[in-house]
């Protein structure tokens, strides 16, 4: 990773400073210590083999680590008995006959930009974000690396749209128990696609000193900094290639595009104020911080180029209070989703844009002695806004008790086959070779056909 010294000032909800140190950790690509500039090496490498998107589609896709409730979601059970049905109510919505849990009043009056799917199934039980960022189960073609995320996919498909900012963006903020902060591996493919994680872990944390944001515009003096740094650090090829390549990677740290996505000081702060911030964080434990900002940052990233930004929303895994947890959590969800879908629709990108809000799996209709529900997999519920699709709908239904779909089981795959549609692939026909020069499928399933 390489820090810039910075000016201090605002900080993020991990607490990393927005400039007091610029962390640009797109360089955390893998455990070998891959450079930026042999990212772009590897990029140029398979340049004439891949197809470029002629727009500018995009996934925002967030992940609810642990396992959001489905029947305190989208699916509230008024006819359950009390011991399943819980205590929330639900309230209606501003498409006829669609209601949703009463801590969701901001996203009840824009259900017909969303679709509200109740009967997600083929959860393998993992507590981690595999199935939701790729559609396939965790040890599927793991003799090879295993399958590639969506944002590492699409980043080997298309490539950037802007050679400043990379196509695929990590935004989950570091947890305790890490397959929650998982923003989607490279898989099969090659370490230069995986997620650009601004404040990942990575290489040894490198720092340019008296190198501010101010003198960055001036990269001859960066280039001085940098020749200084290689003499005393070459012997461990940290800094190997500074070719044209490197001149390429340096791009990205000049660029004012990728830092001022980062920097939310430059939003507006009507704007900052409507997503909010998730504070006070509570019921975290070993999960994500309620990041509201992260999903601000999404849209900035998105209009700075991304093509797939993945990130983590809060510690959804409620053994105990669970419908404490759900207050909390799901109010603040409430507050920043629907400041991202009116945000995007404002500005004329929500038809390009799709969000993807989901879990791992749901939660037991049985509510257990600590007020909590546990892991069930039998069904849970995914929401979808924008992408283009058809929405103000609900798909599927599940039994009086929430137990098991009665109407239109909703494979996890078909979710991400929809992301893909809306990316502009084609999942029927679209393969990327294997290392052993196999071509593999995204997915084995159709796009969601309501929506499309």
């Amino acid at each position: 990773m390489l820090s810039i010294m910075a000016n201090p000032g605002r900080r993020y909800c991990d607490g990393v400073s927005r400039r007091g140190f610029l962390k640009i950790g797109g360089l955390s690509f893998g455990a070998g210590g891959l450079t930026l500039a042999d990212l772009y090496r590897a990029e140029a490498g398979m340049a004439a083999g891949n197809p470029r998107g002629s727009s500018h589609k995009s996934v925002i896709n967030i992940f609810l680590a642990g396992g959001p409730p489905h029947q305190d979601m989208w699916d509230i059970k008024t006819e359950a008995p009390s011991e399943i049905r819980g205590e929330f109510s639900p309230i209606k919505t501003n498409v006829s006959g669609i209601e949703i849990c009463e801590v969701f009043p901001r996203l009840a009056q824009m259900a017909d930009k969303a679709a509200f799917i109740r009967s997600v199934v083929g959860c393998s039980g993992g507590h981690d974000a595999v199935q939701c960022l790729t559609g396939w189960k965790p040890n599927d073609l793991r003799s090879i690396g295993g399958r590639p995320a969506i944002g590492a996919a699409v980043s080997k498909l298309f490539g950037p749209v802007d050679p400043s900012v990379p196509p695929n963006i990590g935004l989950a903020a570091p947890t305790q128990h890490k397959p929650w902060s998982d923003s989607g591996t490279h898989g099969f493919l090659s370490t230069a696609h995986a997620a650009f994680k601004p404040d990942g872990p990575g290489m040894k944390n490198m720092t340019l000193n008296g190198i501010t944001l101010e003198r960055l515009s001036d990269r001859r003096a960066l280039l001085n900094e940098i020749d200084t740094l290689r003499r005393d650090i070459d012997i461990s090829g940290a800094m190997e290639g500074m070719d044209a390549f490197g001149q390429r990677a340096l791009d990205v740290l000049t660029s004012s595009k990728l830092i001022d996505a980062l920097d939310l000081s430059k939003e507006d702060p009507k704007i900052v104020e409507r997503y909010g911030d998730g504070k006070p964080y509570q019921y975290q434990y070993d999960g994500a911080p309620t990041c509201n900002d992260h999903l601000l940052m999404a849209r900035r990233l998105i209009e700075a180029g991304a093509r797939v930004v993945s990130l983590s929303y809060g510690r959804w895994d409620s053994h105990g209070k669970n419908f404490d947890l759900v207050r909390d959590h799901g109010g603040k969800l409430d507050q920043c989703l629907s400041a991202l879908i009116e945000d995007l629709d404002q500005r004329g990108m929500l038809d390009d844009v799709t969000i993807a809000v989901w879990g791992e799996f749901g939660r037991t209709p049985k509510i257990n002695a600590g007020a909590g529900r546990d892991h069930w997999t039998r069904v849970s519920c995914a929401y979808l806004a924008g992408g283009g699709m058809r929405t103000g709908q609900v798909i599927g239904a599940t039994n009086r008790l929430g137990e098991e779909p009665t109407e239109r089981p909703v494979d996890m795959q078909e979710v991400v086959a929809t992301l893909y549609h809306n990316l502009g692939i084609d999942t029927a026909t679209t393969t990327i070779p294997d290392p052993t020069g196999r071509p593999q499928y995204l997915v084995d399933r159709d796009p969601i056909r309501e929506l499309i």
